[in-house]
């Protein structure tokens, strides 16, 4: 029988990471290394982040990439979401300024190693976060973004566009055009008849 592999604290693991020539997600004192992405992924990450930037950087909204972690507390869980965007003074873990606790949106560009967890266990971990309001799905293979709201009531409301004449408008007040999402990738998407 094998030994149980020793479980870190959120501190020891950031301790790790941040010394770490690759980056782990942070689930029950395990790190979990993170897969690379395609050049199609970073593409749609590239785009996102930029339409959402140019709309919410003038609102005081900040808006990031993979490279920040956000915390979920209830889940015991440090996670590197695609597109991150806080509005107002963020709250940090630490000084160290590389972990978040407070995001209103979330956005994930969906692989095949990685969509089941997006949409299922990580999904229901962010919910946990109080300050979020927003979910979004990306797909990259064909034409499909998925919006997931917060209602007044708690529930989660869930909005899809599927052409690229689409857009989701967004809680914080800006609109995801699907256009912008798929720019410059059009032609390797498999794109629905209408």
């Amino acid at each position: 029988m094998q030994p149980l592999p020793e479980l870190l604290t959120f501190d020891a693991y950031l301790a790790r990471e941040r010394q770490a020539d690759t980056r782990h997600e942070f689930l029950n004192g395990e790190a979990v290394a993170m897969a690379g992405a395609s050049l199609r992924h970073n593409e749609i990450v590239g785009n996102v982040f930029a339409t959402l930037r140019r709309q919410l950087r003038p609102r005081g909204c900040g808006v990031f990439t993979s490279d920040l972690r956000v915390w979920i507390p209830a889940e015991e869980r440090g996670v590197y979401p695609d597109v991150v965007v806080v509005c107002g003074e963020p709250q940090l873990y630490d000084d160290a300024a590389d972990t978040l606790l407070n995001p209103n949106l979330l956005i994930e560009v969906l692989s095949p190693s990685t969509e089941g967890v997006d949409r299922g266990e990580k999904f229901a971990s962010y919910r946990t976060l109080p300050s979020l309001t927003d979910y979004v799905l990306v797909a990259q293979k064909r034409v499909l973004v998925e919006h997931f709201a917060r209602q007044d009531d708690g529930r989660w409301l869930l909005t899809s566009a599927t052409r690229l004449s689409d857009a989701i408008s967004l809680s914080l007040d800006a609109r995801l055009s699907l256009a912008d999402v798929y720019d410059g990738i059009q032609g390797l998407l498999e794109i629905p008849s209408t």
